[in-house]
């Protein structure tokens, strides 16, 4: 694709050992921006290669977009020659980022101190479920198990009747992701100031409560508290979008002047002049009362009606989209939002990259490689011969692509 390689890390080279989701997703960032990121892998490939749908069994859809613009090393770093190889390759890396857990990544012989030992400059960022420090860290940690420990799951019981539910994202990894992403792009602005590499450590489990409670400390904050931690108009049980006569909205009446227009916009009723509305203080101390008697009049107009309403008015509005929508939405197709290419895993739609640089624009790379297409040629980049890299793969240290 034009533009690969002139972004912004363009020239940062990045040996990527994560998997699944929290670690790849950081990753593609990095791609997308314009680093080489070298995947390496094990023989059995990341387990998000195998999850459907997709025409090959071992490159399913999710694996091909998070795992986008990446090259793929297969070597089997339990065998002395592949760690032997790694470490090689680890003189010429700006970056070494992993997802294993702290005593699995030291079994290897691959923490910090070995990839400092063979480059005093790289950055080494551990992306894992708790921190190391605490009792929790040997503790396996997934998504769900993360979004359960974190408080995420009690808060969404608050929207559901008390019913624990998990959000129908991956909030922890994607949030865990996006923070090792910004946590190594801060470490590589040190170096360029200091000289020297460093570690980073991005838990799951901290990244997600730290997450949550920008807004859900209220109270808490306060030593000895002054109220509950929970902000009260994020979990009130009517916060919900609004029924229409036809269908589903979400409406955002926030402040003062955007309530001072909905009053307006619907004339003026004699409940607008309730001192309970006349306050940010007052509506977030009856915040779901407020919510009710909103909800009562959204429900008298179409959402076509409220749409031409809210928008006249400036209140900000929008009706519901379901996924499928997304993928016809006029302004995501006016930004070029939806990258489709033709590769040869067939003609695929990318999401497109959300941030924009005037100067050093990403790009979205190939689609996630087979396993172990880019085994032999990293290999022979850091130089070894045709009969090393053989010698390699005849023990099984190393995996070649297999012919197609």
């Amino acid at each position: 694709m034009s533009g690969r390689g002139q972004g912004p890390l363009a020239g940062v080279r990045v040996l990527d050992l994560t998997s699944v989701l929290m670690g790849p997703y950081a990753t593609q960032i990095f791609a997308d921006l314009g680093a080489e990121v070298i995947k390496v892998e094990s023989p059995d490939g990341d387990t998000t290669r195998y999850l459907p749908p997709g025409h090959d069994p071992a490159r399913g859809g999710m694996f091909m977009n998070v795992n986008r613009g990446k090259r793929s090393l297969v070597l089997d770093l339990k065998q002395p020659e592949a760690r032997a190889v790694l470490l090689r390759l680890a003189a010429t890396a700006d970056v070494f980022i992993h997802s294993m857990r702290a005593q699995a990544i030291a079994r290897l012989g691959l923490d910090y101190a070995a990839l400092q030992a063979a480059n005093p400059r790289i950055i080494y960022a551990n992306l894992y479920g708790f921190a190391r420090n605490g009792p929790y860290r040997d503790y396996p940690a997934y998504d769900d198990i993360v979004q359960a420990a974190s408080g995420i799951v009690d808060l969404q019981a608050r929207l559901s009747g008390g019913v624990p539910t998990y959000l129908a994202t991956v909030v922890a990894d994607k949030v865990a992701g996006l923070t090792g992403a910004y946590a190594v792009m801060a470490a590589l602005f040190a170096r360029e100031r200091t000289g020297a590499g460093q570690e980073i450590e991005v838990p799951m489990f901290e990244t997600l409560v730290s997450f949550a409670t920008v807004e859900h400390l209220c109270g808490s904050l306060f030593v000895p508290p002054l109220g509950p931690p929970e902000y009260p108009r994020a979990t009130a049980e009517t916060r919900r979008p609004y029924r229409t006569r036809d269908g589903y909205i979400g409406v955002m009446i926030y402040n003062d002047k955007h309530w001072r227009a909905f009053f307006a916009a619907i004339g003026d009723p004699d409940w607008s002049r309730d001192p309970m509305f006349a306050t940010m203080r007052s509506r977030t101390e009856n915040i779901a009362t407020v919510l009710a008697r909103v909800a009562e009049v959204m429900a008298e107009r179409t959402t076509g009606d409220w749409m031409e309403l809210l928008r006249a008015a400036e209140i900000p509005a929008m009706p519901i989209a379901s996924l499928s929508d997304l993928l016809e939405d006029p302004h995501l197709t006016a930004t070029g939002f939806w990258q489709q290419q033709e590769t040869d895993a067939g003609t695929l739609r990318f999401p497109g990259i959300p941030t924009r640089f005037s100067a050093t624009p990403g790009a979205i790379g190939e689609p996630g490689p087979a396993l172990g297409a880019d085994s032999a040629a990293v290999l022979r980049e850091a130089g070894l011969s045709e009969a090393d890299i053989a010698a390699l793969a005849e023990r099984g240290a190393v995996r070649l692509a297999r012919p197609a």
